[in-house]
């Protein structure tokens, strides 16, 4: 069995998965309350299993990109755990987790069809990539800040169907007629299933000690503002 960690956005999700189901999803609707759920979801997941961690395959995370402080979280206590039970660390792009949550819920899509896992980032900036029906990758991870002619070189004429919590901000901006917006889409652990044991079959593990999350830009505070009075 496989432990997922889905701490990409502001929502935090646990699943704990075989190679051919989802067993069992813990989530927590309550904005960036990571830090205090995350670790008590996967205690009572194990116990719940009768399981240790050690008798786990590997444990799996959302390696980014998406919220700086969800990822940090997310990476932290995947690599704790993977060191503390001597099991392999499986790192998952958000997107390709996404990707893969949204075709496995559609059961009307066309073999042309393409699709547009998509983050939300700062102020008009999203995350995005573009892969095709059989997840073959049509544009790379990337940010971008939206405008009109956003996406103008996708191609078309086929459907392109874009979810995820960045595609809010391109609804009213981006405009076609083969794009279509899913907005009832939520991001969720159990979507890394599939990805999660195809690594897991490769053997394509990450570096316990060294590894990152995958965070695509800098990381930009804001200064605070000097009162001189």
């Amino acid at each position: 069995m496989i432990i997922c960690l889905e701490t990409a956005t502001s929502l935090c999700s646990v699943a704990l998965c075989d190679s051919s189901r989802v067993i069992s999803v813990k989530e927590s609707a309550e904005d960036r309350s990571h830090a205090s759920v995350l670790t008590v979801y996967i205690q009572h997941m194990l116990k719940e299993a009768g399981i240790l961690a050690s008798d786990l395959d590997a444990v799996a995370v959302s390696k980014g990109p998406g919220s700086y402080t969800g990822l940090r979280i997310g990476v932290s206590v995947a690599k704790g755990m993977a060191y503390a039970a001597s099991i392999p660390l499986i790192g998952i792009d958000t997107t390709c987790s996404m990707f893969h949550g949204f075709i496995s819920s559609k059961g009307d899509l066309q073999e042309t069809d393409l699709f547009c896992p998509m983050l939300d980032a700062r102020r008009m900036e999203v995350y995005y990539s573009v892969l095709d029906i059989s997840g073959n990758i049509v544009k790379s991870i990337r940010a971008e800040i939206i405008s009109r002619d956003s996406f103008n070189d996708i191609p078309g004429p086929q459907r392109i169907f874009f979810f995820g919590d960045g595609s809010i901000k391109c609804r009213d901006i981006v405009k076609r007629d083969n794009i279509f917006f899913d907005e009832d889409f939520t991001i969720s652990a159990s979507f890394m299933q599939k990805p999660a044991y195809d690594l897991l079959k490769e053997r394509c593990f990450e570096n316990t000690a060294y590894f990152e999350p995958f965070y695509l830009k800098d990381f930009l505070t804001t200064k605070p503002v000097k009162n001189i009075l």
